[in-house]
């Protein structure tokens, strides 16, 4: 049989071709291969926090559905910032991930220009819970509900303060939230986190506070502070004895709480994107992680929900607070 010979021009062709085959096979095989390592998820804060429980908590799911190890990196620092941008910059290849909160995914970009990375620098994979906030009082303040903290503050404009964890929190918004519905006139306090501002509501040293709910309730049910109402529209299932603030007309539109998400670095490829998703969507609606989510504080999220658009609502939601108490830091 007579051998074909290829021309110049189709020989050339052909080895293009091959080597293109060559390059994307291993791309397409390490996809499919996905995962073959461990993987890391970073948390942007110190160890014992809502965040890296929670954190801990999907890492020991997801390491049971994709057979691999899923290990915790702390990284503390600039409200979670530090760790939100070593996952931004980091290779999309599903390897490095991110348990963030609201306050480094979609907050912290619109109080400080020090924060370089943006919602476009991830790929949002899911939601995975929520906790409300809780307004409280101390015992000095002299006050037992909502209406009298109202009553109390409304007749003394600029006399009483409250304090959060820090400019630019969630704590801090939900407190701004308040005043603006509320049509008060009270002081931030910033604190350097949850620690000093519960020593100075229990000292008696502030009248007022905002907690993360799982943070606040050890002394609430102590009796060392007064829970004046939670910052979601419902009232928590975690606590149904205490009422929502969004259950006094005044305050109807309060509705913001602390949530956290599951994101990787943006371009992820859509097999690992889709692996991921579907693990992370078994896990929340597995009844140990429910468990040990709902004790804590958590509301674990619906796996219908979906969190680009969630994002964008709750960016416009926090600009409007911002541009309304003229943050920045």
């Amino acid at each position: 049989m007579p051998t074909t010979r290829l021309t110049s021009p189709r020989r050339t062709a052909l080895l293009c071709g091959l080597a293109l085959l060559s390059t994307a096979a291993p791309v397409f095989a390490q996809d499919a291969a996905w995962p073959s390592k461990p993987i890391t998820i970073v948390v942007g804060y110190p160890p014992g926090g809502s965040t890296d429980l929670t954190g801990r908590t999907v890492a020991t799911e997801l390491s049971a559905k994709l057979g691999v190890p899923v290990v915790i990196e702390n990284i503390g620092g600039a409200g979670g910032a530090i760790g939100a941008q070593k996952v931004a910059s980091a290779a999309p290849d599903g390897y490095t991930l991110l348990v963030g909160a609201s306050n480094e995914i979609a907050i912290n970009k619109l109080v400080t220009k020090k924060v370089k990375y943006d919602i476009k620098d991830f790929t949002a994979i899911g939601l995975i819970a929520s906790q409300p906030l809780v307004l409280v009082a101390s015992q000095g303040a002299g006050v037992k509900n909502l209406a009298e903290f109202t009553q109390k503050v409304s007749k003394n404009p600029g006399k009483f303060s409250y304090g959060s964890s820090g400019v630019g929190t969630s704590l801090h918004l939900a407190g701004e939230m308040v005043k603006e519905q509320g049509k008060l006139f009270m002081t931030h306090i910033p604190y350097r986190g949850v620690a000093p501002l519960t020593n100075d509501l229990m000292g008696n040293n502030l009248e007022y506070g905002v907690f993360v709910l799982s943070s606040g309730l050890p002394h609430i049910k102590s009796g060392k502070v007064i829970a004046l109402g939670t910052t979601e529209a419902k009232r928590s299932a975690t606590t149904p004895e205490i009422p929502a603030l969004a259950e006094t007309a005044q305050y109807k539109n309060v509705d913001i709480g602390v949530w956290f998400a599951l994101m990787g670095p943006a371009n992820l490829p859509k097999p690992v994107f889709d692996k991921l998703k579907k693990a992370l969507n078994d896990s929340l609606q597995s009844p140990e992680f429910r468990k040990k989510m709902e004790s804590s504080g958590s509301t674990v999220a619906a796996t219908t929900v979906n969190l680009d658009q969630f994002l964008a609502t709750e960016v416009a939601k926090y600009k409007q607070i911002v541009d309304y108490a003229k943050i920045e830091e």
